[in-house]
């Protein structure tokens, strides 16, 4: 898979409305689960007790945070745009975020993203893309929202 290369506004421009591709496919494991728990202290029995979560659980396994699949989101995207010329990029902003559907233990995910919108601010790139969380095997994706990041170009 060879990610989409933008390195300034007029390249961000070309893509305007359009999908810009899928990730790889990412299993989510227990072990990072368990890390995540740890990491924000969110030791829900849903997301940690493998036995408890078979047994009590609506989801017949353990599920990841829905804040974790959010977090992957990074490690996805750089497998479907490799932005260059960058001096710097800002997370500005998350719109419309639904968590549609649970992500069980050693599901497979992958991210889908279209650019919504892309503006030139006086220098600095808006770009505005709306994002899937899709579930290998599964209708609904685990989440939808429009992420938000500003770009600044060399």
């Amino acid at each position: 898979m060879n990610p989409t290369v933008i390195g300034s506004f007029e390249a961000f421009e070309k893509h305007n409305g359009q999908e810009l591709g899928a990730s790889e496919y990412f299993k989510i494991t227990q072990s990072q689960i368990n890390l995540f728990a740890d990491a924000t202290h969110d030791h829900q029995w849903i997301h940690t007790n493998p036995e408890r979560a078979k047994a009590e659980g609506a989801f017949g396994n353990t599920i990841a945070h829905g804040y974790l699949t959010l977090s992957i989101v990074p490690h996805l995207w750089e497998q479907i745009v490799r932005v260059e010329n960058l001096k710097m990029m800002i997370n500005y902003g998350i719109e419309n975020l639904r968590f549609a559907q649970a992500v069980t233990v050693e599901s497979e995910v992958r991210l889908v993203a279209k650019l919504k919108n892309v503006a030139n601010l006086r220098g600095t790139v808006k770009a505005e893309v709306e994002v899937k969380l899709e579930i290998k095997n599964q209708k609904k994706p685990a989440f939808i929202g429009v992420l938000i990041f500003l770009y600044h170009f060399h």
